[in-house]
């Protein structure tokens, strides 16, 4: 048989190579979707307030581990109803909403706090010893270390072994007048703008929202120049504010929140750090510790 030129191309010819598939990057939510529940903790009832306004439930989860002394006190004020019909009477643009007893300078007509103390120490910041730090590997111009503690946004400073809670958008704190120690954990407010970062170990802060930020996000901005209102009907009441644990287990928000310890939040985390999906052109290799989402799911029943 005579090999023609066509044959002799086919006999010699090289196997094929074929391109490999490039790697799937998932994107966050779907490494979520995947996660194990193992990685997710449900909300400690003792620890959680709700939160009732006209536009539904702010879940407010709080932070015992950094303000015990504040924590103590505004659960003793839950229990005892404080909030109850009071208002949020300030709304700062890009700053901060606050609520409380909007009469509370004035001894003649302030509400009294019951069983509350009225004088705390600052709990700005607290001992770095037996905390669980998970680190972030970003660099951040308000701390020499940031990462997350329990589920909280930080900063450490490893030199002085002190971690203390971020001004992230959510974090609820507890209003001060110029004595560090002024506050007694009844004036509260939520930050609702860029995070004022400057804050940190200045105020003590003693949790943050986890659920129904859009509530105080939306709320109509007071007049300048620190949005508290002039006007007692633009107020926005405060129906109750009640600890989970003293709400029927029927009429709770049952809450899981993602460990900050897990593998599904680090994976998660470097998906947004590195967004790979078609719209973006360059990853930033970088994420600000106080744009890492914190995911919350209903609890499975």
């Amino acid at each position: 048989m005579r090999l023609t030129p066509l044959l002799l191309a086919c006999l010699f010819a090289l196997p094929v190579a074929h391109a490999a598939e490039p790697p799937k990057h998932l994107s966050a939510k779907e490494i979520l979707d995947a996660s194990p529940d193992a990685d997710w903790r449900t909300l400690d009832p003792a620890s959680t307030l709700y939160m009732d306004v006209p536009g539904g439930r702010v879940v407010i989860e709080l932070a015992p581990g950094f303000a015990p002394a504040h924590v103590a006190n505004i659960r003793t004020l839950a229990r005892e109803g404080f909030w109850n019909g009071l208002a949020i009477y300030r709304s700062q643009d890009n700053f901060v909403v606050q609520f409380g007893d909007a009469d509370a300078e004035d001894t003649a007509k302030a509400k009294p706090l019951g069983m509350a103390k009225t004088k705390l120490p600052a709990e700005f910041a607290r001992t770095g010893d037996g905390v669980s730090f998970t680190r972030l590997p970003d660099v951040d111009g308000w701390a020499p270390e940031v990462g997350f503690v329990d589920g909280f946004p930080v900063g450490r400073d490893p030199k002085t072994n002190e971690v203390w809670l971020a001004h992230c958008y959510g974090a609820l704190g507890a209003g001060r007048g110029g004595p560090p120690d002024s506050s007694n954990g009844s004036e509260l407010y939520v930050v609702t703008g860029q995070s004022p970062r400057q804050l940190d170990r200045n105020i003590t802060l003693v949790g943050r929202v986890v659920k129904g930020m859009e509530l105080l996000s939306t709320i109509p901005r007071g007049p300048e120049p620190m949005g508290f209102y002039e006007n007692a009907t633009e107020r926005t009441p405060i129906t109750a504010i009640h600890l989970a644990s003293e709400v029927p287990e029927s009429e709770r928000t049952p809450l899981q929140v993602l460990r900050t310890d897990s593998k599904t939040f680090a994976a998660a985390t470097e998906a947004r750090r590195n967004r790979r999906d078609g719209w973006y052109v360059r990853p930033a290799g970088h994420i600000d510790l106080c744009n890492v989402p914190l995911p919350v799911r209903e609890a499975k029943r």
